[in-house]
């Protein structure tokens, strides 16, 4: 989001440089800049005890691709708290661990997306009414499944390759 007013007085922001950042949206009533602001969520790729992964088809984000569990942050959440209730929520699974993988942001969406890879206890799917179909996969069909460059795709390949340095 842009700003083009301020939100607290409602007077038209002027360019202002601010050091290292340069032009900026400046209030000259209230003296504060405002930078752009940006959506937060969570990406989670849910794994079970067999390494299978949890995905899920939901109509209203795609019609043909399954994808990962995702969502927004909850004011006064964790990204970690937001990550394991939306797992819960999507798919009644319960996390047991979690781990940060990486971030991703969706220009698209304007949306920074933060990527973990959550172990849960395989057990029978109580899905929301967001979610229309979701299934357990080995790694290989969920990267075939999801959409070609998606980030979902990018987060699984991310910790396929971080499941493979590990020296055991």
């Amino acid at each position: 989001m842009k700003f083009k007013y301020c939100p607290f007085c409602g007077n038209e922001l002027e360019a202002k440089e601010i050091g290292d950042e340069g032009l900026m949206p400046f209030c000259v009533n209230c003296q504060r800049p405002y930078f752009d602001w940006f959506g937060l969520c969570t990406l989670s790729a849910v794994f079970n005890e067999f390494n299978e992964i949890a995905l899920l088809k939901q109509e209203y984000v795609s019609k043909t691709n399954w994808v990962l569990v995702a969502g927004y942050i909850k004011n006064g959440e964790t990204l970690e708290e937001t990550a394991a209730r939306e797992v819960y929520e999507e798919t009644g699974q319960i996390v047991k661990n979690i781990r940060y993988i990486s971030s991703y942001y969706h220009e698209k969406r304007e949306l920074l997306m933060i990527g973990f890879k959550c172990d849960v206890e395989k057990k029978d799917f109580n899905k929301s009414i967001e979610v229309d179909n979701i299934q357990w996969f080995n790694i290989n069909e969920a990267l075939n499944l999801l959409r070609e460059g998606s980030i979902g795709q990018l987060l699984i390949k991310n910790i396929k390759e971080k499941m493979n340095s590990i020296i055991i």
